[in-house]
């Protein structure tokens, strides 16, 4: 028996999107992929709330976080780091030889729009990043806020790492002004990894349309991608099995109703708060906290480790603390197709094996 997903990624898939995954293949330049391919762009365009450009990777969302960098600054980008994902996307700007400066709070604490504003007052940024849900910490950032400081500088784009949180709670893209998010489908999507999805305000298009080929690269460039999307089509071969399976998860998306979605994502994250308030004290900042996954300090000093290890004899799978946190946290993660009847049946276990450390 395979123990059931309560970490950030990837998370529990049920059998409807397996069996999905593994109908037979069709060619990817023929009417009945263009059709696959139109039925999910235009199902995530209406989840994103946004009437702009949706584009398919077959990518980790890694890939696309390197690709945004690339593609959207032609002077200088602004990093905003609050754990160890948005850190991420600074070394990527870097590693990618790209203007950049740091902007980084301690980790459980919020970027906020003041943070934000500060920054973009310089007159220095024509690129920021933010993360929408921190994975590592369990904080989830303020985006609407921050969009509307984003609003006041036309040259600046918002670029959002919103691999943890998209569909765990609402992203409104073109009313935030967000003009590129990106997100992997093993997460709040709750499909396997290999995939990743974004949109593209039409300013991020404009503003790649002025970048070099040379530093855009072939894979990733939004341009070319944007033009094979607009006849539903990609510019190498899709994951079709991905899409299979997206398509199916849009039509149970829809069955629950998205507002319905987020209202369990929501109930899930205060059950789970309100469990590890009592004895383990939460890491996130209040106000702060994510709803999707919830990051525990350990107030209880106990060995979080076996605590992890214990739980996975159990057939249970959590995640211990990332990076600098690791043997100082855990978390759990209540995301994608998970019910409150999981959290209760987890939070039992947990519940069970705390008293025999």
């Amino acid at each position: 028996m395979k123990p059931k997903l309560f970490i950030p990624g990837p998370t529990h898939v049920d059998q409807a999107i397996l069996d999905a995954m593994a109908q037979y293949p069709i060619g990817h330049r023929t009417a009945d992929y263009r059709e696959l391919q139109s039925k999910v762009v235009t199902g995530i365009k209406k989840l994103l709330y946004t009437e702009q450009s949706v584009l398919i990777s077959t990518s980790s969302a890694t890939g696309l976080m390197e690709a945004g960098v690339r593609n959207l600054s032609k002077q200088r980008v602004a990093n905003f780091i609050c754990g160890a994902f948005s850190q991420r996307q600074a070394d990527i700007t870097r590693i990618c030889g790209l203007d950049q400066d740091d902007f980084q709070v301690e980790w459980g604490q919020a970027t906020t729009a003041e943070q934000v504003e500060t920054a973009l007052s310089t007159g220095d940024y024509d690129l920021i990043t933010v993360v929408f849900n921190e994975t590592s910490t369990g904080v989830m950032n303020p985006l609407g806020e921050i969009g509307e400081v984003v609003k006041k500088y036309p040259n600046v784009l918002l670029m959002v790492d919103a691999v943890s949180g998209m569909l765990g709670a609402p992203i409104k893209v073109d009313e935030w002004g967000i003009d590129m998010v990106l997100a992997s489908v093993q997460k709040a999507w709750a499909l396997p990894p290999g995939f990743a999805v974004m949109s593209l305000s039409d300013r991020a298009l404009e503003r790649s349309r002025s970048i070099p080929e040379a530093q855009k690269g072939f894979y990733f460039d939004f341009v070319r991608m944007h033009k094979a999307g607009e006849k539903s089509q990609t510019t190498v071969t899709p994951s079709i099995a991905h899409l299979y399976a997206l398509a199916v998860q849009l039509d149970r998306i829809n069955a629950e109703g998205l507002d319905n979605r987020f209202a369990r994502h929501h109930a899930m994250a205060v059950k789970v708060r309100e469990w590890g308030q009592k004895q383990f004290g939460l890491f996130a900042s209040p106000g702060f906290e994510s709803d999707t996954l919830t990051c525990f300090r350990n107030e209880a000093d106990i060995d979080l480790i076996a605590l992890v290890e214990k739980m996975k004899n159990r057939d249970y799978l959590i995640s211990g603390g990332y990076g600098d946190l690791k043997g100082k946290t855990f978390r759990l993660a209540h995301m994608g197709d998970l019910q409150i009847a999981d959290i209760n049946d987890v939070l039992s276990v947990l519940d069970e094996v705390i008293k025999e450390l």
